[in-house]
């Protein structure tokens, strides 16, 4: 590299989601497109953050019921309106190459999911983590709730599942997660997946690839 050669950025992307959120599997397999194509543009580098943000926090971890039950108890949306809604967004994930099975997804509270993300986090696998709890949860019906299992897809990842165990049962990461909630807070997010790129350009929802886009360009815009 010469002295006239400009140094490209590490753009930094922090995402806020929920694992239990079926906009923010959808979103991130939008960002991902986003990002292949930004990367065939841009040697710019490109870091990845995800944040806890709790839909639900008051949901129970062990459900006894389907999602179509917990939505219509625990929200008091009719059965109908769930029904279509449920295949409207499985028509969707579908569209972006997942397979979401309602049916067979056990509802759950998130907090130790996002303590294990945290987890994840601090031995570098984050992302792998993250890509691994949202099929487990809405594709393989398996229950991200309990601590056992967060061990076991924690070891698919390359994690000590007996490190993972000592890490939720002792609640070591947990001041991460409230962390997390509270600057979601301070900066007014209300909903997720919260994308903010470059630490300036927001993008809310799971937008289309080329807002992600954008956005990554105009990060590393001079």
């Amino acid at each position: 590299m010469t002295a006239d050669t400009p140094t490209l950025p590490t753009v930094t992307v922090d995402v806020w989601s929920d694992i239990a959120c079926p906009w923010c599997f959808i979103g991130k397999r939008k960002f991902e497109a986003a990002l292949a194509a930004f990367r065939e543009r841009s040697t710019a580098g490109v870091e990845v953050t995800y944040h806890s943000y709790e839909l639900s926090p008051e949901t129970p971890v062990d459900f006894d019921g389907s999602e179509l039950q917990f939505l219509v108890q625990h929200k008091g949306i009719p059965a109908t309106e769930v029904r279509a809604m449920l295949g409207r967004v499985t028509g969707i994930a579908a569209e972006v190459g997942l397979s979401y099975d309602f049916d067979a997804l056990q509802h759950t509270n998130t907090v130790l999911a996002h303590q294990f993300l945290h987890h994840a986090r601090e031995h570098g696998v984050q992302a792998q983590a993250y890509e691994r709890l949202f099929q487990a949860y809405f594709e393989q019906g398996r229950h991200v709730g309990r601590v056992d299992e967060l061990a076991a897809l924690g070891a698919e990842v390359g994690l000590d599942p007996t490190d993972i165990r000592a890490a939720l049962t002792d609640g070591r990461h947990l001041a991460a997660v409230r962390a997390d909630q509270a600057a979601a807070a301070d900066a007014g997010v209300r909903g997720v997946p919260h994308f903010v790129i470059g630490g300036r350009y927001v993008v809310r929802g799971a937008a289309e690839p080329a807002e992600f886009l954008a956005a990554l360009e105009a990060a590393t815009s001079p």
